[in-house]
């Protein structure tokens, strides 16, 4: 195990593991809202350890306001929110961030701080949490570079450089700085053609059965629902209507569901068609 992995577990030793069954995310009638526009409206969801869970819904329907509502990134006006069997409510600020290096985030489009080399933004984790020389994260920087499919050399290069299949890759190593047991996906394959998608969910895939990660995947891509998510949630009216396999979601008679998944987008990718997928 690397230092880092030591480092972190040690300063995570506070949080508790989670009995094999149960949910490694666990959020109930969770209420957030923004002005008078409530955007998730006693919404319930849990997440099991080992899985890729897909999210799906309308645009601005709440999917990603769920994911930052559980990174505690926007505030929620009810409901419960337990990660590794912790609710965020009754954390202190010691917990908070022990809890915070056991997850990574890759936000949409990557969300690379433009000022910073490739270098510099994976090993910015690693100087918030962890107390490594700069010898060792360089090191790591080339692991998690490696880990992801790009050259070492890669690290020098500024973000204006990159092509945006590599900044995803980037982003995905940044994500991966501290191996974190959760992986929070947010719409990672947008804006990638259908090859470039295509390889990042079989990255997906790969480092999930790997490195045993846990994934929540905030996604619209037909192909990497049926691709790699062992599971779908499905989101509308701010609340959770169906969750289960793809057959599940194939099957389901609610209209936002059906239309989804049979639709012309759908048809047209090999869903909803008879002995299709």
């Amino acid at each position: 195990m690397h230092a880092d992995s030591e480092t972190r577990r040690s300063s995570a030793q506070a949080l508790p593991e989670v009995a094999p069954g149960e949910p490694i995310i666990h959020v109930r009638d969770l209420v957030v809202g923004f002005g008078e526009r409530i955007i998730l409206d006693g919404l319930s969801l849990d997440v099991m350890r080992g899985e890729i869970l897909g999210f799906v819904g309308a645009s601005g329907g709440g999917k990603s306001v769920l994911t930052r509502t559980i990174l505690g990134l926007v505030p929620k006006r009810a409901g419960t929110v337990a990660v590794f069997g912790q609710n965020l409510d009754e954390l202190t600020h010691a917990g908070r961030r022990a809890l915070e290096q056991r997850w990574g985030v890759l936000f949409q489009q990557g969300a690379l701080f433009s000022s910073l080399s490739v270098r510099q933004n994976i090993q910015f984790p690693m100087r918030e949490y962890l107390d490594l020389s700069q010898g060792l994260m360089d090191e790591l920087t080339v692991a998690k570079l490696e880990m992801v499919g790009l050259a070492p050399d890669v690290a020098e290069k500024a973000p204006s450089e990159l092509s945006g299949g590599m900044i995803k890759r980037v982003a995905l190593a940044r994500a991966l700085a501290l191996d974190p047991e959760i992986l929070f996906l947010d719409e990672p394959t947008s804006g990638l053609d259908p090859i470039g998608a295509g390889e990042f969910d079989e990255l997906i895939a790969t480092l999930q059965q790997t490195l045993g990660l846990t994934v929540f995947m905030v996604t619209h891509d037909l192909d990497s629902l049926h691709t790699v998510c062992d599971r779908i949630a499905a989101l509308a009216e701010g609340k959770v209507i169906a969750v289960g396999p793809i057959e599940t979601m194939l099957a389901s008679k609610h209209p936002w569901v059906s239309a989804y998944f049979h639709g012309k987008r759908a048809r047209a990718a090999g869903f909803g068609v008879e002995g299709a997928r």
